[in-house]
């Protein structure tokens, strides 16, 4: 099997179709509307965008990123799938996500904990505020953010797949600056375990932090969607809006900032 390191990571990290409709369905419940224009940022193949525009004639989607290999691969293996019409529809920038210039949208989303690379406050601020800028009236910024005292230690975490295994690897962190490094590491079968094929120095924001900085920079609301657990206790990928979090060792969620 030839190695494909965004085919692997779509496979093991992504749902981008999933993710799409929780975006559709959290706009509707906050809004009470359907959202028509995405923003995706730190889009790499934007395959988010893609599964977006699917949802119907009337969507629109924007992705931005600064590396262009990625933006390139999305051209190739994710928007050439969809239909013509679907296609004029998605659009991409090669560009830093702080533009003051990026295109309005009802819906910011800045998912796969992409934002963790802004590892200081006053850059994290200059961020939500153009975000809130570019916002439609009653626009919505999305982030996803992970926390939990097993993200305060190194550790390594397989996911077994028919045809792979998939390793989230948290290398270190720092109990001062909250920052650590991550790695994915793959491995197919009979083949050596291709290491650091993906690898990450990030700030890990807690959702607190993350809730004051989008008050203080004019969101009038902020929202939590929390991940419901099945019968083993385990996350489910279910999530629902809540007022309060629980007690575990690791958590993803979501917070919304409504403008």
């Amino acid at each position: 099997m030839a190695f494909d390191k965004y085919e692997f990571y779509q496979r093991a990290v992504q749902s981008p179709d999933v993710d799409a409709a929780f975006l559709q369905r959290v706009f509707q419940e906050i809004r009470g509307r359907d959202g028509k224009i995405l923003r995706e940022d730190f889009c790499a193949a934007f395959a988010l965008c893609c599964h977006w525009a699917k949802l119907g004639s009337d969507k629109i989607a924007y992705g931005i990123d600064l590396d262009p290999e990625p933006l390139q691969y999305g051209r190739d293996h994710y928007l050439s799938l969809l239909e013509a019409e679907a296609q004029t529809r998605v659009k991409t920038f090669l560009t830093d996500v702080l533009n003051p210039e990026l295109p309005k949208a009802d819906i910011i989303a800045a998912l796969n904990f992409s934002y963790f690379g802004f590892k200081d406050r006053p850059t994290l601020k200059r961020y939500f505020e153009a975000c809130y800028k570019s916002l439609d009236a009653d626009g919505l910024l999305v982030l996803d953010c992970f926390g939990g005292p097993a993200c305060m230690e190194p550790n390594e975490h397989e996911t077994e797949y028919d045809d792979f295994s998939y390793f989230w690897d948290q290398d270190s962190y720092d109990p001062i600056t909250n920052e650590a490094r991550f790695a994915i590491h793959f491995k197919l079968p009979g083949q050596k375990k291709l290491t650091n094929v993906f690898t990450y120095d990030w700030r890990l924001w807690s959702l607190a932090e993350l809730r004051d900085l989008m008050l203080e920079c004019g969101f009038s609301k902020v929202h939590y969607y929390w991940e419901g657990t099945d019968d083993e206790g385990e996350g489910d990928g279910e999530y629902a809006k809540v007022e309060s979090g629980e007690i575990c060792e690791s958590f993803v969620a979501y917070i919304v900032g409504a403008k």
